[in-house]
This record gives structure tokens, C-alpha cells and sequence, in this order.
């Protein structure tokens, strides 16, 4: 029984079976009816409750404010800004109906809300004093992912945030830029434990319609890259379609200069598949939906009492000190299954109590990710337990920094390169800066130019195909 409930297959022999296992089997998400949508399960969205709150946290810092677009978007407000939406255009879902009635007007469900955004920005922003503007949406976004679906990774509905913000300078608009890219970075690595690299797309693979996009990058245990968020630099290139304009304080008329940025709950599969190991989900402690799980030990009515008893104790302590806290009161089950239980829904830390416990006034901590035990004394418990869990975030992180730093290395030989990218991983290359060379790179070997690392110059190289003088080093990777 433990088998079929169990990951049945390893990790590192067949990482796309096990990835969907962990997810399924964990209880984070599953399959909707409809080809290419999953649903989210309380444990899966109480992870993106963290991610949440943590970024909302970080907004309003800066001043950034919630906002709600509807999910419809009229074909012809989609054609004032025809060169950014062609790039979506393979992948939208459009409404023609309403009951038996055409609509009229197609409607697309929302690939992203650019062309609605600023079709109201124009109507809010009229002067100097209505700027910057900032506003983030939490909502989801349609895309039509049919063929190569994977939960979290590639589906045709994912939950986001995007944010719009609308500035009277070009120079502030550029730092809100970066400093969204800084809040990403800080909420993937420190949450989420998870190392990326940052930089600038390249021309071809940035973000359509923006002057340039700035980029997250990590690797996952299977050699490809996933691209964890993104920030754009739009420039005035939809304030100009969309009049957005402002009067400035010589009441002057101009273009507004204006960003856009976002992450999905793509976060939540890179976690799974950096942390995970062949006994299911690996949890970081800041964004477990249980951070601690208390497994009573007993086997006669008498003992039985006596463990639940200091188990809903100790409970209460910890979720005193603002811990996420879960006794495990499942009569029917043997303390070894509930340990497998939450070992595959990945709990940070398990602290198991015995009779035998009892009499030594002590517990048994636990650790998912090393499987790490240590005998902690009752006394005690209450100070130590909150180190532990920071020790099990930072081993967690400093685990896929190591990983990471084992999949990247220098490369300029193009037959080398040709040869290793079949294993994966990230390569720092020379590059001339010439998209020939970079579409020939990826109709050859697949990989793309994932992220130019941000001050990444290389005059004396040359570039890994052409030999031409390089202009930089890049990190090329196949991705998601």
C-alpha cells in the first residue's frame, strides 16, 4: 500500500514522472477536466498565499497598491498595440458567444493586461501630481498550452501578478525597474531557497514591446533552465499607442515613460524540482503550510492519553511563537506511515513523542530535507525550535546554491559546447552580440541566450561560434 501511495519512481532516473508524482501524490494540485488546466489544492495554494503575502509586503514598501482587472479584453482595443499582441496571438482563447448571441467584438480571455491596463491609464493620468503610478494585479492569465503541459511549469491558466507602473522620467522608471527585479530575487532566494542569476534578456528573447527585459534565471536538477519572473523597461512604447500622457508642471504635454513586471506560481514547480528528493516534497520552513508536524508515538489506551496530551501542549507553545503547527491524531494509521505521510507532503520538521520520551522529558526532532534526528529536552523546546527551522531555510539554500554552481561552467569552444549542453546546465560564453549567430546557436543545440549577466562585458574573447570579437559573456541553457 505504501508503495502505490509513495514515489515510485527516482528523481534522477526519470525527473519528468517524478516531478508530476510529487505533485499529484503531495496533494498540491491535479489534473482539471479540461486539457491543460490544473486545480489547486489547499496545501499548493497555501504556498502561493506566502509568496503573496511576502511580495505584497515588499510592494507597499515602495509603494505599490493592489488593484483588479476583469479577465475580457475587446479584440479592438487588443489592435491599438498590434506588434506586442501578434506575440501572443497563437496562444489566445477568445469568447464569440454569449449564450446563443455572437458577442460581437471577439473577447480574449487575458494573456496579459498591457492593452486594458493603459487603455484606463490614459483616462487616470493627466497631470504631473497623478504620477508615478503603481499598481499590481493579482489575477490569472490564459495562454494556450496544449501540447507539452506540466503542472506549475506550462499550463493554459496560471495564477500571477503583474504589475504596471507609470512614471514622469525615463531615469525613474528604469530604477522602479531594477528594484522590482531586487524584490523578486529576494523573495525567490530567501523564501523559496532558491539561487538564480540575473541580467538582461537579449534582443530577441525579451519581452515584446518593451525597450528591454530584465531577467531571473534558475536551473533545475534536469539540466534545463526555468525563467522564474521578469521586468520590463517599456519606454514610452504603449504610452504613445495608448495616449497615456500627463500635463507636467510647465504644463507641458508628454509621454509617460512606464514598466511592467511578473511572477506566476511557475515559483512553485522550480521548488519542487530543486528541493524535492526520491521521498517526495522538500519544504522551506517560511513557506510550508505546516512548519512543524507533531507525530504522537503510543500503543496502549493508557500511553495514548498521556502523549496527546503533551502533543496539544507542545501545539500550543509553538503556535504561541507564530508557528504553523499540526498534531498528527490519525488513530488508524501506524507512527511509520505518518512519518512517509509527511515525509511526501515535505514538512519541514517532525517532532515525534513517545511514552518513552515522556519518562526522559524529551522529543525527537526531525529533519525532512537531511533526515537529521536530534533528542531535544521538553525545557527547551520552546527556544530551540524556531533555530532549527532558520538552520533547515539556510541548508536548504545553501543545497541548490552547491547544485547550481555544479551546473555552470566557462565554455568558448562551440564543439565543447555542442557536446555538454546534451547533459544540461548553464554556460558562461563569449558572444558577439550578432542574433545571427544566436538563432543559428538554437536551431543547432536548442539552448538559448537565457540572461547577459548584468556588466557582463568581454572585449578580449571571441564569440563561441563566429570567433568574432565578443561584446559579452552570456549563459545559454535549454529551457522550460
Amino acid at each position: 500500500m505504501s508503495e502505490q501511495i509513495g514515489i515510485t519512481v527516482s528523481k534522477k532516473e526519470n525527473f519528468s514522472e517524478w516531478y508530476t508524482q510529487v505533485v499529484l501524490k503531495a496533494e498540491l494540485a491535479d489534473y482539471a477536466p479540461v486539457k491543460g488546466l490544473i486545480v489547486l489544492r489547499p496545501d499548493g495554494y497555501s504556498i502561493w498565499e506566502s509568496i503573496k503575502d511576502s511580495l505584497d509586503k515588499k510592494f507597499k514598501k515602495i509603494g505599490i497598491r493592489n488593484g483588479f482587472l476583469p479577465v475580457l479584453i475587446p479584440e479592438s482595443l487588443l489592435g491599438k498595440e498590434k506588434e506586442h499582441f501578434s506575440g501572443f496571438n497563437p496562444e489566445v482563447f477568445w469568447v464569440t458567444h454569449s449564450g446563443n448571441s455572437e458577442v460581437g467584438d471577439r473577447l480574449a480571455l487575458r494573456p496579459t493586461s498591457e492593452t486594458l491596463a493603459y487603455s484606463l491609464y490614459s483616462k487616470w493620468i493627466k497631470s504631473w501630481r497623478d504620477l508615478p503610478l503603481k499598481i499590481n494585479f493579482w489575477n490569472t492569465a490564459l495562454r494556450a498550452e496544449i501540447k507539452a503541459t506540466k503542472p506549475f511549469i506550462r499550463t493554459s491558466e496560471f495564477l500571477w501578478q503583474e504589475g504596471h507602473t507609470v512614471h514622469a522620467a525615463k531615469d525613474e522608471a528604469e530604477a522602479e525597474v531594477l528594484e522590482i527585479l531586487e524584490t523578486y530575487k529576494k523573495t525567490i532566494e530567501d523564501e523559496l531557497a532558491i539561487p538564480v542569476l540575473v541580467g538582461k534578456k537579449s534582443e530577441k528573447e525579451k519581452f515584446v514591446g518593451a525597450v528591454y527585459t530584465t531577467t531571473m534565471e534558475a536551473m533545475m536538477p534536469d539540466g534545463k533552465a526555468l525563467q522564474m519572473g521578469t521586468s520590463h523597461f517599456l519606454g514610452q512604447n504603449f504610452s504613445k499607442p495608448f495616449e497615456v500622457k500627463f500635463s507636467d508642471r510647465d504644463n507641458v504635454e508628454t509621454f509617460v515613460w512606464q514598466t511592467s513586471w511578473g511572477v506566476s506560481w511557475r515559483l512553485i514547480g522550480a521548488m519542487i524540482m530543486i528541493h524535492g528528493d526520491d521521498k517526495g516534497l522538500v519544504l522551506p520552513p517560511k513557506v510550508a503550510p505546516i512548519q512543524v508536524v507533531i507525530v504522537p508515538i503510543y500503543y496502549t489506551d493508557e500511553d495514548e492519553k498521556k502523549v496527546l496530551e503533551k502533543a496539544s501542549e507542545i501545539e500550543k507553545t509553538l503556535e504561541k511563537k507564530g508557528l504553523r503547527v499540526h498534531v498528527d491524531k490519525r488513530s488508524q494509521l501506524t507512527p511509520g506511515f505518518k512519518f512517509h505521510d509527511w515525509e511526501l507532503r515535505g514538512i519541514p520538521l517532525r517532532v515525534e513523542v513517545g511514552p518513552k520520551d515522556l519518562v526522559k522529558q524529551k522529543v525527537v526532532l526531525v529533519k525532512r530535507h537531511s533526515r537529521q534526528k536530534t533528542d531535544v529536552s521538553l525545557d527547551k523546546l520552546e527556544n530551540e525550535i524556531i533555530p532549527v527551522l532558520d538552520e533547515i531555510q539556510k541548508e536548504i539554500f545553501e543545497s541548490a546554491k552547491k547544485l547550481l554552481s555544479q551546473m555552470t561552467q566557462k565554455i568558448s569552444d562551440y564543439d565543447q559546447f555542442k557536446s555538454k549542453i546534451e547533459a544540461g546546465g548553464f554556460f558562461e560564453a563569449p558572444w558577439c552580440g550578432n542574433q545571427k549567430c544566436e538563432e543559428k546557436i538554437k536551431e543547432e543545440t536548442g539552448a538559448d541566450i537565457r540572461v547577459i549577466p548584468f556588466d557582463s562585458k568581454n572585449a578580449d574573447g571571441k564569440c563561441i561560434l563566429c570567433k568574432s570579437k565578443s561584446v559579452s559573456n552570456v549563459v545559454l541553457a535549454r529551457g522550460y
